[in-house]
């Protein structure tokens, strides 16, 4: 359940494999999920921070340049969302497969 409770939620996960390739600043993250919203991104980014699966670095510019990356702990969650997405492709072929048995039946 801890683990539920850090990466859980429509979006964390989302971004945590949006930053498996590297540094990304905010509005490369954005570009990635435009569903979310800039609220909600920044909120997120946040709570991932605080929970020491994001690390974020200012860089003293002007303007200012912020990236986010993973840290060391996030980066030994790949493997578990590769099998989760691993998981996903599965399931969605068995209920696809699933339906179009219904259809052929009925």
């Amino acid at each position: 359940m801890y683990a539920i409770c850090k990466i859980g939620g429509r979006w964390k996960l989302m971004i945590l494999c949006k930053l498996e390739k590297g540094k990304l600043r905010f509005s490369e993250i954005k570009r990635c999920i435009p569903e979310i919203t800039e609220r909600m991104l920044a909120l997120q980014l946040r709570e991932l921070e605080k929970d020491g699966l994001v690390k974020r670095t200012v860089y003293a510019e002007v303007p200012p340049r912020v990236d986010y990356e993973l840290t060391d702990i996030a980066i030994g969650l790949v493997p578990v969302w590769r099998q989760l997405e691993d998981w996903a492709v599965q399931h969605k072929s068995l209920l696809q497969n699933d339906k179009s048995k219904v259809h052929e039946i009925a």
